[in-house]
């Protein structure tokens, strides 16, 4: 699966901005999707997964109750809606996928992600 991410931008704090992330083959209904984000001088850490049916969905703390992860798979598209943005959500956002053989699974850890998008950075000025 190819993933190409988009929507990033330069944002203030307290407003929100959509990410979304395009994959390129017919099998994207098979595959779980993440969203991963790496700030400056930091690992890349855990934000959002969703199961490849889309029923289920798992979130970091950090940015519970303002992310939503969507997922459209007629279109092949994930969404990351974020919203009440603070300086510390500035990164660059990646979105992954998972060949998941359950429909239920929601993956967290990032080495069982398979495919990578190339990040969009999102910036957000106190």
């Amino acid at each position: 699966v190819q993933l190409q991410a988009s929507g990033g931008g330069l944002v203030q704090a307290g407003d929100s901005l959509r990410l979304s992330c395009a994959g390129s083959r017919r099998d994207f209904n098979q595959n779980a999707m993440g969203w991963f984000r790496q700030a400056p001088g930091k690992e890349r850490e855990f934000v959002a997964a969703i199961s490849r049916n889309g029923y289920n969905t798992h979130y970091a703390d950090s940015i519970k109750d303002r992310f939503t992860i969507s997922r459209n798979n007629a279109r092949s598209t994930v969404a990351l809606q974020m919203s009440s943005l603070k300086s510390e959500d500035t990164a660059v956002y990646y979105c992954a996928s998972m060949y998941a053989r359950r429909p239920e699974i929601v993956p967290v850890t990032q080495d069982v992600y398979q495919h990578w998008g190339q990040g969009t950075l999102v910036t957000v000025s106190s």
